[in-house]
């Protein structure tokens, strides 16, 4: 795994970069157990504590190279350039990889006082999936100076529990120092990770970013094959050449379990009306089913193997107390405490530039950056709560009823709710309705769910492109007296 000493923009670390990039950011992460720091040459903010148990301090130092490494492991494996996976997939794992022993307790209270690392603040992480270079052996650094596949903005906050991640479609219009007008994945290849945060911070409102980690793309096809291959389910058949990335894409209508060539295809697929957007879609869709994939039991024999292999991927400025810090984050986290959500945009048309760009809308910018990442704060929240009759709704039909989706928006009718449309049938049938914040509206899908008296709000961006919601109904609607 690589870890870049130098890190061009400022992040707000502190004056003194060489010491606080060795010893971690104490902005980023403090100590939990009140003790005095270890480290002999500057305050960190890291500090290791004491303890009065023998036994405790031995276990959390034995097991302290055991968690790195799967610190490592998550931010590596779990992040790649075709998924734009996160680190945020970290987090399910710990409760895994704790030992099964009676001194740790039942919820690891123990474990926290022998390891007392925790997130001192929201902290923003820029993770970027890296195009193949041609002619660039695996073991060179510049494997990582290709263009950016997949950007993602991960928001980490330890005081609401939640994982935030921000799709950034690799064809968003930007401007870039010293190039104009490009694409938002050219940034990389002009600057490296530096320029591509300094972009990315400026087009979404001056967020602060305040890490970076950079994966290629050979990294997920890998981890799918070690992990035993992820389900999912194709909503139709998929089948071309893409020669730029010498895939040779085949894949059938259906669920099912994917290794790691066919995940990859599934992800790289583009060939449909949506393109590149289609694609960050499918990306949020593999997220989900690789994340239940690594929470699961069977997986916790492999990864040791995992983590050798998936090291030689990562370029990251995260230090190893960062990521212990992650890690310790992670430990109370549920499946719900996870958001996704895509930047709100449109497809620039043939008459407005010849390339093809993904054109921001910037209301629908800022509400997302107001509602996930607390940024713009004068910018009324007010917005957020829109009348039922400015909110678009899509309604799919996920049932063998074919009336079903008629009856739907007849009673969103009913209920103020005017501006509804009906798309086609999901291929694949759900028990329970869907409400798809599409555009990163929370509130507005909470408001409907409660309109509807079923279903579940899905936090992400898997629905109609056109919509602000989509209700994808299941097979819960029919077992109403509505």
């Amino acid at each position: 795994m690589s870890n870049s000493s130098q890190w061009a923009w400022d992040f707000k670390r502190p004056k003194d970069r060489s010491k606080a990039q060795a010893n971690g950011n104490p902005d980023v992460i403090h100590d939990t157990s009140g003790s005095p720091p270890q480290s002999p040459s500057v305050d960190s903010g890291i500090n290791v504590s004491d303890t009065s148990s023998d036994r405790v301090e031995s276990v959390s130092k034995r097991y302290v190279r055991w968690f790195f490494w799967s610190a490592a492991f998550v931010l590596t494996a779990t992040i790649s350039a075709t998924l734009g996976a996160t680190v945020a997939l970290l987090t399910p794992l710990s409760p895994f990889i704790i030992p099964h022993n009676p001194i740790f307790g039942s919820k690891g209270n123990l474990w926290r006082q022998g390891f007392p690392y925790d997130l001192a603040r929201p902290v923003n992480i820029l993770v970027m999936g890296i195009d193949r270079v041609p002619d660039v052996p695996k073991s060179s650094p510049d494997v990582f100076a290709g263009r950016s596949d997949t950007m993602l903005l991960v928001r980490l906050d330890s005081r609401e529990k939640s994982v935030k991640m921000l799709s950034i479609p690799r064809d968003t219009q930007v401007e870039i120092p010293g190039v104009g007008i490009a694409k938002i994945n050219d940034a990389n290849v002009e600057g490296g990770p530096a320029l591509a945060a300094r972009v990315t911070s400026h087009t979404l409102n001056d967020v602060p970013i305040d890490r970076y980690v950079r994966v290629t793309t050979d990294a997920f096809r890998e981890l799918v094959d070690l992990v035993g291959g992820v389900e999912v389910f194709v909503p139709y058949q998929m089948k071309y050449k893409d020669v730029t990335q010498n895939l040779n894409i085949d894949l059938e209508q259906g669920w099912q379990t994917l290794n790691g060539d066919q995940a990859e295809q599934f992800a790289r697929f583009r060939k449909d009306q949506y393109g590149d957007i289609g694609r960050v879609q499918r990306q949020q869709i593999l997220l989900k089913a690789l994340r239940q994939r690594l929470v699961s039991p069977t997986v916790l024999p492999r990864l040791p193997q995992v983590i050798r292999v998936m090291q030689q991927y990562v370029d990251t400025n995260l230090s190893i107390e960062e990521m212990l810090a992650l890690v310790g984050f992670g430990l109370d986290l549920q499946p719900d405490d996870f958001k996704m959500v895509l930047l709100p945009g449109r497809f620039s048309s043939p008459k407005e530039y010849k390339a093809s760009y993904w054109l921001m809308d910037s209301a629908g910018k800022d509400r997302v950056m107001q509602e996930y990442f607390q940024q713009n704060p004068d910018w009324s929240s007010s917005d957020v709560r829109r009348s039922p009759d400015r909110l678009r709704i899509a309604i799919q039909n996920a049932t063998d009823d074919p009336e079903l989706a008629h009856r739907v928006a007849k009673y969103l009718a009913e209920k103020d709710f005017h501006n509804v449309y009906i798309v086609r049938d999901w291929p694949d049938r759900l028990q329970q309705t869907q409400i798809i914040v599409q555009q990163g509206d929370l509130k507005a899908a909470t408001a409907v769910k409660r309109v509807l008296g079923i279903g579940k709000v899905e936090a992400s961006s898997v629905g109609d492109l056109e919509s602000d919601l989509t209700i994808r109904v299941g097979e819960d609607w029919l077992e109403q007296d509505f």
